[in-house]
């Protein structure tokens, strides 16, 4: 006699036809947690390493040398299983392995950007007031302008003087260096700030970080911490005032990445947008030894501003890396992205139980549920979307099934709460088939992010399978 109690027809209609979100950690075994937290762990220094653009192309460029990539040369003869890189003015790089088939037949791209909401540097920044020093800041993409008073902060950044020598500065992440922060009232004399709206209550320029205050001896004159602070500066840098006005300089959080939660299965760090995601395809294409098709990583900077600029998604510095790709194989470009696929690898909401009249709940991404997949983004009526079509996102759901990468489908929030864009649409506008994935984020855009584990590591695992994929 069978000891299993037999189904019902309900419960059989049910396993067959309903589709059940699991959670991650029901799905995955003690071999793949391991290798999930050795996945997290490289990608804890990488946001260590990485505060800014420039420090990441950095830390690329060094991952992508020791794993045998070697800069690609405008007209290098080319063959399947060469690794090649090519920097985009210090602040994007793209990077490929070429596949076995010919590029007529398309390549697989892995698209994100590194570039993260930030405070710059005016370039006129140095002042004193009252016998205080601070630098003028000019906030840089989405930020939410309270979460930036009172935390230490570090200043990133580099300086090009007149005759073109780049000095590169770094203040704060070192185990002895200061930090620096940005006041705020105190609650006895904040009746009124209190009063204000929320996106009211801290104005953007009040954003200006405290960098001084004792004064120059032995002068009489105005501004002595002022002075103070550019003697400083000039000792250690070489710079005088007139020396910021061709700076980028930017203060971001001096917190390091941290496990979170007493079961350490979370990550809070600042930049989780994107270079969560922006790891996950580096690291993904690194592991490649020679693909089907020739896999592309592209690292973006400006997403944040609407991917604009010389360095940005919008820039034809892509259009021409892949143009060289294809002249060295004798294929015209538009043969080539006209069969390419490209998974905009970019962060979305994770549903917060503590904020939760702003998320429609059945079509929201959950931690630890894998990689968010969106078929859309933009805003409203999906104003600035890049509509994925539904063959696409079968052949997506097909591809990361085989691979045994947990994902979920994934929307913003409710359709009328709000909205954001990724590099898709600027994919799409080159005609190559794209759709949007990646991490779902707790706090997007704070100074202190938070990600489980489990979606980075199935982020990964999903870009790696895109990149194979035939």
């Amino acid at each position: 006699m069978d000891d299993k109690k037999e189904q019902t027809r309900g419960e059989q209609l049910r396993k067959a036809l309903l589709y059940e979100k699991k959670n991650g950690y029901d799905r995955v075994d003690t071999a793949e947690l391991e290798a999930m937290e050795a996945y997290c762990t490289g990608y804890k220094q990488f946001l260590d390493a990485g505060k800014t653009e420039r420090e990441c192309v950095d830390r690329a460029a060094a991952l992508a040398e020791a794993a045998g990539f070697r800069p690609f040369t405008r007209g290098a003869e080319l063959k399947p299983g060469d690794k090649v890189y090519r920097i985009n003015r210090g602040r994007a790089v793209m990077l490929a392995v070429i596949g076995r088939e010919g590029l007529e037949n398309g390549v697989n791209i892995g698209a994100a950007h590194i570039d993260s909401p930030r405070l710059d540097l005016k370039q006129n920044p140095l002042y004193e007031s009252e016998e205080l020093a601070f630098l003028k800041t000019h906030y840089y993409g989405g930020i939410r302008k309270y979460q930036w008073v009172t935390i230490p902060l570090e200043l990133h950044g580099v300086i090009v003087l007149k005759s073109g020598q780049s000095v590169r500065v770094c203040v704060g992440s070192g185990e002895n260096d200061p930090v620096f922060t940005i006041d705020d009232l105190l609650p006895h004399l904040g009746a009124e700030q209190s009063k204000k709206p929320l996106g009211q209550a801290i104005p953007g320029e009040s954003l200006n970080l405290l960098v001084g205050s004792r004064p120059l001896r032995d002068d009489e004159g105005g501004d002595r911490v002022k002075l103070s602070v550019l003697e400083l500066l000039n000792r250690k840098y070489g710079i005088t005032e007139e020396d910021f006005i061709s700076a980028e300089l930017c203060a971001v959080p001096a917190f390091r990445a941290s496990d979170v939660g007493f079961d350490r299965s979370l990550i809070g760090a600042y930049g989780h947008d994107d270079r969560v995601c922006a790891y996950a395809a580096l690291t993904a294409l690194l592991q490649l030894e020679v693909p089907t098709r020739t896999a592309v990583c592209m690292l973006a900077d400006k997403e944040e501003i609407g991917s604009e600029g010389v360095s940005g998604m919008r820039s034809r510095a892509f259009d021409t890396f892949m143009e060289d790709l294809c002249q060295c194989r004798n294929v015209p470009l538009r043969a080539c992205y006209e069969k390419s696929f490209c998974l905009s690898a970019d962060v979305t909401a994770a549903y917060d139980p503590n904020f939760a009249d702003v998320y429609e709940k059945r079509n929201s991404a959950f931690v630890n549920y894998g990689m968010g997949l969106c078929k859309f983004t933009g805003s409203r009526g999906k104003s600035g979307a890049s509509d994925a079509s539904a063959e696409l996102v079968a052949y997506v759901r097909r591809v990361l099934d085989r691979a045994g990468v947990a994902w979920q489908m994934a929307e913003l929030g409710k359709v009328d709460a709000g909205g954001g864009g990724t590099v898709a649409m600027f994919m799409a506008e080159r005609n190559i088939d794209t759709i949007d994935a990646g991490v779902p984020v707790l706090s997007m855009h704070a100074p202190f992010e938070t990600v489980g584990k489990l979606d980075c590591y199935m982020t990964f695992k999903g870009m790696k399978a895109i990149f194979e994929a035939v």
